[in-house]
């Protein structure tokens, strides 16, 4: 089987070494040049990463790589095997992923749970919840079938993020056809001004949210692993702006 995972980047990092890993910098296209091959070649949306983050290398693998089965992994965050010890060591080999899809269509990070938030009140709180309900009225106009899973999704209080995923070829096509078009009726009718440069990347994080809709209405099988990380996450800082976000809301 030929994998190909392009790993997500704006800048000089470790990778992995094994040949599956390619190393793609995003937004090329508006960004200086950081010695890896950019997703400003061939079919792209390079100069629209401000918006679309890590998808602009997603849409790139998509209209340019080959293979038997894409993923897409980032810097600091890989697939890993489970146990603890040394976190790049952890990264998943080639053959482990390709293992780990045997029997099923895509193999997903394990899903992070938010407890005491839904789906939809995490994103409202940290973002726009406008970006959610203009969805979910593209889905109901455009593309009805998805409308179940979306609303049940969205009451959840757990989901698959990152954007991280390995899928096999096929499916892997689908996925992106779909996300592409939906995220594409979204750009356009989404009004951005005012947001903060990081709610500017609604798209990348509206994308994360439409992942188990996607999977769900296709019944696609899948199999978790868990995220290495490569980096502090800082959880008390992040569990602290979790909270007050809940509390007091976005500013």
């Amino acid at each position: 089987m030929q994998t190909t995972i392009i790993v997500a980047t704006h800048k000089p990092y470790w990778v992995p070494d094994d040949p599956m890993y390619l190393p793609v910098q995003m937004g090329h296209a508006i960004h200086p040049a950081i010695g890896y091959i950019g997703d400003d070649t061939g079919e792209n949306i390079s100069e629209r990463n401000a918006n679309f983050c890590e998808l602009t290398g997603l849409y790139w693998a998509w209209k340019n790589l080959s293979g038997d089965a894409i993923g897409l992994a980032h810097y600091r965050r890989h697939f890993a095997r489970p146990g603890r010890g040394d976190k790049k060591a952890r990264v998943m080999t080639g053959p482990e992923l390709e293992q780990a899809l045997n029997g099923v269509q895509a193999v997903l990070p394990a899903p992070r749970h938010y407890w005491i938030e839904t789906n939809y009140s995490q994103y409202a709180h940290a973002h726009h919840g406008v970006d959610l309900d203009t969805m979910r009225a593209i889905l109901s106009e455009e593309w009805p079938a998805y409308l179940p899973a979306y609303d049940r999704v969205m009451k959840r209080t757990w989901g698959h993020r990152f954007n991280m995923m390995v899928m096999r070829r096929e499916t892997f096509d689908a996925w992106c056809r779909w996300l592409f078009a939906v995220l594409g009726r979204l750009e356009e009718r989404l009004d951005l001004t005012g947001y903060s440069k990081n709610d500017a990347r609604v798209f990348g994080f509206v994308s994360e949210r439409l992942l188990d809709v996607w999977l769900e209405t296709e019944g696609v099988t899948y199999r978790e692993v868990p995220v290495v990380f490569l980096e502090n996450q800082h959880w008390g800082k992040k569990i602290t702006a979790f909270l007050r976000r809940k509390l007091v809301g976005h500013n």
